[in-house]
């Protein structure tokens, strides 16, 4: 069978990507422009100037991929974009530019799910990785345990229950006064904390042992600090940061080692933003051996929102003629279960 070579669009949040991946697996070339520093000042973002800057960088973020490949766009066998979940105004850009090249071309449209887009970002990494493993899928609005039983097949084993793990790290380095976004910036703090000074909350469901909750630490943080304040005390923004890490990151690990060992699996993937904290990885990795799991996670450059993962999930749709027509619309509220 010839190679594929699949065109990614992603333009689900505050990030315009393109990117060209053969075969599901192989890079060929991967640009992003951010709107980090856009946001910034307003501590996240807003979907209106997203919106509106997506369409102003997609054509020359497009441009660039393809002089980076040193290709043309009749050498594309198919073009996949993410339709949800996302901001619905920065969704449709991405969605737009899809269609038309599709039409244009004759070859097919693959409307990818994000969330899935982000676990078959290992696939980028780990090119042997086969399923089916266990994936957490932590970002700034999910946090998920998976079953990915073979590709573009999962059962959720556990969930959110209402602030995702990267909403609660924006959330707290707010009330910290670290600035935007807040992942990173507590990662590095909490480097130079104590992660015993404060005792927070660690959630525990009796229905489902695997499912999470962090709007309880969010909340403890606050309350934490607005009760020291209110008394003269003094606090280190760093012992609060690693307090709070390594509670949620306690969480996140004790949840998907418990799922994997009650279904019997021994590989553990970690996708999505919040993949790239330290705490996590290295948690994450010690739990593992001593349970026998094996814990993979993407490259940094695939952690957060990117093209390539969705081009390589286009390709797992492509080879399953999991094909959209014209009529594909945004969905903001997209489950990975919706398929």
């Amino acid at each position: 069978m010839k190679d594929l070579t699949i065109l990614g669009v992603e333009s689900t949040c505050d990030e315009t990507a393109c990117s060209i991946v053969r075969n599901g697996r192989d890079l060929v070339a991967s640009v992003i422009s951010s709107q980090i520093e856009i946001h910034k000042p307003y501590g996240g973002v807003v979907p209106e100037i997203a919106s509106r800057k997506h369409v102003e960088n997609i054509i020359p973020v497009l441009d660039e991929c393809f002089t980076q490949a040193g290709t043309s766009l009749d050498q594309i066998d198919g073009v996949a974009v993410s339709y949800g979940p996302g901001l619905v105004g920065a969704l449709l850009t991405g969605i737009s530019v899809a269609k038309a090249i599709a039409w244009s071309l004759d070859i097919p449209l693959l409307g990818v799910n994000h969330i899935e887009g982000h676990i078959f970002a290992n696939f980028l990494t780990h090119k042997d990785l086969q399923p089916p493993f266990l994936a957490l899928i932590v970002s700034g609005g999910h946090s998920h345990i998976v079953y990915v039983k073979d590709y573009l097949k999962y059962e959720i084993i556990g969930k959110t229950r209402d602030d995702a793990a990267g909403e609660a790290f924006d959330k707290t380095a707010r009330v910290l006064g670290l600035g935007y976004p807040g992942g990173p910036l507590i990662d590095k703090m909490a480097k130079e904390g104590n992660d015993t000074a404060f005792d927070f909350p660690k959630t525990k469901f009796s229905d489902n042992p695997y499912d999470f909750s962090f709007s309880g630490i969010k909340t403890a943080v606050i309350n934490q600090i607005n009760s020291m304040k209110m008394k003269g005390q003094s606090y280190r923004v760093e012992d609060v940061a690693a307090s709070f890490q390594k509670a949620v990151v306690d969480v996140l690990v004790r949840n998907t080692i418990e799922a994997a060992k009650e279904i019997g699996m021994k590989t553990v993937c970690l996708a999505g933003g919040v993949s790239a904290n330290s705490l996590l990885r290295k948690t994450m990795e010690e739990e593992g051996q001593k349970s026998g799991i094996q814990v993979y996670y993407p490259d940094l450059v695939y952690c957060t929102d990117n093209a390539a993962m969705v081009a390589a999930t286009g390709y797992y749709y492509y080879m399953n003629e999991k094909f959209s027509d014209l009529t594909l619309n945004a969905v903001p509220n997209l489950r990975i279960d919706d398929q």
